[in-house]
């Protein structure tokens, strides 16, 4: 029986926490994993990420087929992709960290290091921080601007199209909190730990229909 939802496992995610948290948003048939034959039969895909940008995408090409299956079903077929933290990361043109990476080019953008004009405030940005939504999206359903979300991230999408940024926080300077172009979206802060309004986000996904 095809399965609706791929949780991405290519080794660089939080992926128990995830699951769990997609399974409470209602994906009863989720399929965690990284067979490109496997992923042909879902109808959505989830692309997490923690810890370096040039780690995670050295992992993910690392798996036979996984970023070729992922690009044939998102981006020419058009079925929704979620990327969460460095999974957002890992969808514009390139990283500043460690370095310089390429990254996967589904969206215009760079990721660098965060900072913010305040210099009393610490980096990593990490806690609850208000969300401010910019264009109207099924994403968010039911959220409201200011709703807090949580963050963990030292580095952040900058140099991308105005029109893609959907969300922002603002941490000393305003940062991009969510990204979206066709069917591909991404949020920078973690829906898992993100409690009620994580929750309905990741239903909101699961019920998209680009």
């Amino acid at each position: 029986m095809p399965r609706t939802t791929a949780l991405i496992d290519y080794g660089c995610g939080n992926l128990h926490s995830a699951a769990r948290a997609l399974r409470a948003s209602g994906a009863k048939d989720l399929y965690v994993g990284a067979d490109p034959a496997a992923l042909c039969e879902a109808e959505r895909y989830v692309l997490p990420g923690v810890g370096a940008l040039g780690a995670c995408l050295q992992k993910l090409r690392a798996k036979k087929g996984l970023v070729e299956s992922l690009h044939e079903q998102a981006i020419l077929k058009g079925k929704p992709l979620l990327g969460i933290c460095v999974g957002m990361q890992m969808l514009v043109e390139q990283g500043f960290e460690h370095g310089g990476q390429s990254a996967l080019g589904w969206m215009r953008g760079a990721v660098r290091r965060i900072v913010p004009e305040d210099e009393s405030l610490p980096v990593p940005h990490m806690g609850w921080n208000a969300l401010d939504i910019l264009v109207p999206h099924p994403l968010f359903d039911g959220i409201a601007t200011g709703e807090p979300v949580y963050f963990v991230h030292s580095f952040a999408v900058v140099e991308n199209d105005p029109e893609t940024t959907l969300a922002q926080a603002c941490y000393g300077t305003p940062l991009v909190a969510a990204l979206g172009q066709g069917s591909i979206v991404g949020v920078q802060w973690h829906p898992e730990k993100s409690q009620r309004a994580g929750l309905r986000m990741l239903a909101n996904f699961l019920a998209w229909k680009p």
